[in-house]
């Protein structure tokens, strides 16, 4: 197991890595603690981890397999792995794929995006060939045709399927407009968003017979995060040790946090990186603690899904929150923020999907009304900042879950939309 003593990463990163030498420079020789440290600046990192020049890396480019990342905003970067290192990463987990519920045989649908260095199809299949027990793996892709995708989970009476929640919702909610479900699904395996109960009654009305679990948590870039946590809450999971440290620091002074439901940002160290080191670096998560001496942790959301609409500062969190007080008949099945601007001042849209059939005019106007309501009481500034002249009164805009917008490489649903001018 290629799994380094701290100190060992530390002292090896600081000789060979032009980047970490310079962040380090001021310290002592002998650091050995990560809160020694420095939190990574991102920006900084990646302006120093390019394609030429780069002054992160180790050591020149010479065996490695190299992905894209970058998530649903910013420009593309570049991951780069060892051999070892990329085994290191699919062994654990693959070991963390059985905790999430995978068992012997399971005949297992790989619904995730390939192509373009983009690297969540390739995990998840070589997690599964590294798994501790036999599967069957099913490399189908999200980009295939639902019209074909189907048919091929039928004739092999697929038991798990695995891919994005939006991608998930989409064939769901092509299984339940063609007038069929596919029963023998068992799990619903999630990654790379969070999943939502709007999305969880359109998966239902697919898989009846299916439990939705997140596969893990992991990304291009930061690597390993956590595994799996039973239990009734898919957002809960702790760290891959011996592989990793998560850290949670505080927001505002950047203080590890140790006491339990507090919110803060992840940062995380991977000790078996040395290629592409990845000491103390923003996960771009905002997490807290359930069992901090078990080393258990709830994801709270991306740390950039947020958007200000006018002098209102609002989370897609807020939204799916006042969704779910105000949709008691589960009729929402997908949600999404739009930002627009017109006579010189900011809107929010909330664009709600329903389910296919679900054309009752009058009720949606009905309950439009009761997510604009809750939305408001729980952002009092909102309503006042109308009132003052300084936004539009918030819209709600019905669609379908195939009509939300994607990110068109990863499949992942956008949360938050910004139609506003930047010029």
């Amino acid at each position: 197991m290629s799994v380094h003593p701290l100190s060992d990463l530390i002292r090896f990163t600081r000789h060979n890595s032009p980047f970490y030498s310079a962040l380090y420079a001021h310290l002592p020789a002998d650091v050995n603690r990560l809160t020694d440290l420095p939190v990574v600046d991102q920006n900084a990192f990646w302006e120093a981890n390019t394609l030429q020049g780069n002054s992160v890396l180790t050591a020149p480019l010479g065996e490695a397999v190299v992905y894209k990342t970058g998530g649903t905003t910013g420009a593309p970067k570049f991951s780069c792995f060892t051999r070892e290192e990329w085994r290191e990463f699919v062994t654990a987990f693959g070991q963390g794929l059985v905790e999430a519920g995978l068992r012997p045989g399971h005949r297992v649908a790989d619904l995730f995006y390939a192509g373009e260095l983009y690297a969540s199809f390739l995990f998840i299949l070589d997690s599964l060939a590294h798994a501790p027990v036999d599967n069957v793996r099913l490399p189908i892709g999200g980009a295939a045709p639902l019209e074909t995708t189907v048919p091929t989970l039928e004739d092999f009476a697929a038991q798990v399927v695995a891919g994005t929640p939006t991608t998930l919702c989409r064939l769901a909610e092509h299984v339940v407009a063609t007038g069929r479900q596919l029963p023998s699904v068992e799990l619903l395996f999630f990654g790379g968003e969070a999943l939502f109960d709007d999305q969880r009654r359109l998966l239902a009305a697919a898989f009846p017979h299916a439990e939705p679990r997140s596969l893990g948590y992991a990304s291009v870039d930061a690597g390993l995060l956590g595994r799996p946590v039973p239990g009734p809450d898919p957002r809960v999971h702790r760290a891959f040790s011996p592989h990793t440290v998560v850290e949670i620091l505080d927001e505002t002074t950047g203080e590890p946090i140790q006491e339990e439901g507090r919110p803060g940002r992840v940062v995380v160290t991977q000790l078996f990186r040395r290629l592409m080191p990845v000491i103390r670096y923003p996960a771009g998560d905002r997490a807290e603690w359930t069992d901090h001496a078990a080393g258990h942790f709830r994801i709270l959301g991306r740390a950039e899904e947020g958007v200000r609409v006018g002098p209102v500062s609002l989370y897609s969190q807020d939204a799916l929150a006042a969704v779910a007080a105000a949709d008691t008949d589960g009729r929402v099945m997908g949600t999404q923020l739009v930002v627009r601007r017109y006579e010189g001042r900011d809107q929010l849209v909330l664009r709600l999907a329903t389910a296919p059939g679900d054309d009752d005019p009058a009720g949606l106007e009905v309950l439009a009304k009761a997510v604009v309501a809750e939305l408001n009481a729980a952002r009092p500034l909102y309503p006042d900042s109308i009132d003052a002249g300084y936004v539009h009164p918030m819209a709600v805009e019905w669609a379908r879950h195939s009509d939300l917008v994607v990110n068109p490489r990863s499949g992942k649903l956008v949360r938050v939309i910004d139609e506003r001018p930047t010029a």
